[in-house]
């Protein structure tokens, strides 16, 4: 097997270890120059059920043992790594990414997939203290771990690589099979992937690829019985409408999300400042954890501002493959513009912009805004972009009843040297993560990743999701 990013500029499906074309295409483009770099195959509802046929086929058929599962996880690992400049250069253009970005994209899908492995083979239930009940002291019983069939995992556009990776090795590793639809905006690095799942050594059925729209596709693919778990990253409308759709079957959710990091009084500012930039403008904002709302306290705001102003301007935009650039396009220009109404919106009520502002296409330069109010886009809806308002507050009691009342929550970061401090916001914030003294956006791809309220459901990180991908079986034996 030879992989090459410019050889997979035809997306094709992946069904029962066949590369096929579809019944249609879609351009994809390169989200910098605009041009049109390939073609993504989209398939029929045929296609689509033909795929989650070769994944319950190859998982009656062929029950991997933890170890082997281990080497090829193993062996998948190192491919990506040896095919890292194929990956970071397939990054870069269907994505956007600086080249760090992309870089750093590939070294987390390598410790995924390390992880993963790893957690397989150690993946196991739990003794059941059955004989402390009355009459059962002849009686044993404990917990098995078993897969749950096929999972399906649907993911987004931000991160395409090692967002299909927190889908696929810990499914894998857990004894399952896979059907995957990357976004079709971002497809190339998944046929990469997926090249290197087969050559790695998993039978052909046990990894399916498939392309095209979500409403269509994705449609499909929850109408199809024979899929055990799905697992799904995106907006929280259509994580809604999945999760309606697909009835008691288990799924996992990790949805939209307005985080917050908060600078207390007492916080390391030069330490901060940085770190703050780089949460609200890396990745052009498109994360859900990146920082939207920045609360500071009035006392140390107009410090901060121009540490946050002056760590920004060191951040070069513009064309990704630019070694130098840190923030690159937005996934299109349309989005872009939206992202930009709602900064002129802000303004037109009152708010100022204190950096950035200008957008040229699909790049935004990154933005920061003060004399937000409540109400405004800006504050109340995930922008999804370099955008960020800089809220001073003098009550922390005020800030974390703001963070806990907002509909959604995945993480949020509190920057104070009080551990007192610290662990009370930790215990008070209505969020799924909380980091001391470091931002919104930190994240270790091996810790559990999951969000409350609207944010989702469930857990990403090998050892949690594999938990989720496989049921829990009890088992006694009577010993007389």
């Amino acid at each position: 097997m030879s992989v090459n990013a410019v050889a997979v500029r035809r997306a094709k499906l992946l069904i029962g270890g066949q590369w096929v074309e579809g019944r249609s295409t879609l351009p994809v483009f390169d989200k910098f120059s605009g041009d049109m770099i390939g073609e993504v195959e989209c398939p029929s509802r045929e296609q689509v059920n033909a795929a989650v046929t070769a994944a319950r086929q190859s998982f009656d058929a062929h029950q991997l043992e933890p170890y082997d599962r281990y080497k090829i996880l193993c062996k998948a690992a190192e491919s990506i790594e040896q095919h890292r400049g194929d990956f970071v250069q397939t990054i870069v253009s269907e994505a956007g990414f600086p080249i760090s970005d992309g870089d750093n994209e590939v070294s987390r899908a390598v410790q995924t997939f390390l992880t993963s492995a790893e957690e397989g083979k150690r993946l196991a239930g739990e003794v059941v203290p059955i004989d402390g009940a009355p009459g059962n002291a002849h009686r044993l019983a404990f917990t098995i771990r078993v897969p749950r069939g096929v999972v399906c995992g649907i993911s987004s556009f931000n991160s395409p690589l090692n967002m299909v990776a927190h889908k696929v090795a810990p499914a894998l590793a857990s004894g399952n099979t896979v059907v995957v639809k990357p976004p079709e905006k971002t497809p190339f690095s998944a046929v990469l992937l997926f090249e290197i799942l087969l050559d790695a050594g998993f039978p052909p059925g046990h990894v399916n690829l498939l392309h095209g729209p979500g409403p269509e596709v994705g449609g499909w693919l929850v109408e199809n019985p024979d899929i055990g778990f799905f697992t799904f990253t995106g907006s929280t409308a259509v994580g809604k409408s999945i999760q309606k759709a697909v009835g008691l079957r288990p799924i996992a959710l990790e949805l939209g999300s307005i985080s917050s990091t908060i600078v207390c009084q007492d916080a390391d500012l030069e330490r901060a400042a940085p770190r703050c930039a780089n949460s609200a403008f890396r990745r052009a904002g498109q994360a859900c954890t990146s920082t939207q709302r920045l609360y500071v306290h009035e006392q140390v705001v107009d410090r901060f501002l121009n540490l946050l102003v002056a760590a920004t301007g060191k951040l070069v935009v513009g064309d990704p493959s630019d070694p130098k650039t840190v923030i690159g396009p937005m996934i299109s220009e349309n989005e872009a513009k939206r992202a930009e109404a709602w900064v002129r919106e802000a303004v037109a009520a009152g708010a100022r912009i204190v950096h950035g502002g200008q957008r040229s296409g699909a790049l935004l330069q990154p933005t920061i805004l003060a004399g937000v109010q409540p109400t405004m886009r800006v504050l109340c809806d995930e922008i999804f972009a370099p955008v960020v308002s800089v809220i001073p507050f003098r009550s922390l009691d005020e800030v974390i009843a703001d963070v806990s009342a907002l509909r959604c929550g995945i993480a949020a970061g509190i920057f104070t040297r009080d551990v007192g401090t610290a662990l009370l916001a930790a215990r008070r914030l209505h969020v799924g993560i909380v980091h001391i003294n470091e931002s919104s956006t930190s994240r270790v791809d091996l810790m559990p990743f999951g969000g409350v309220k609207d944010s989702g459901i469930g857990h990403e990180g090998p050892r949690y999701a594999m938990r989720e991908m496989t049921e829990e079986r009890l088992i006694t034996i009577s010993l007389s």
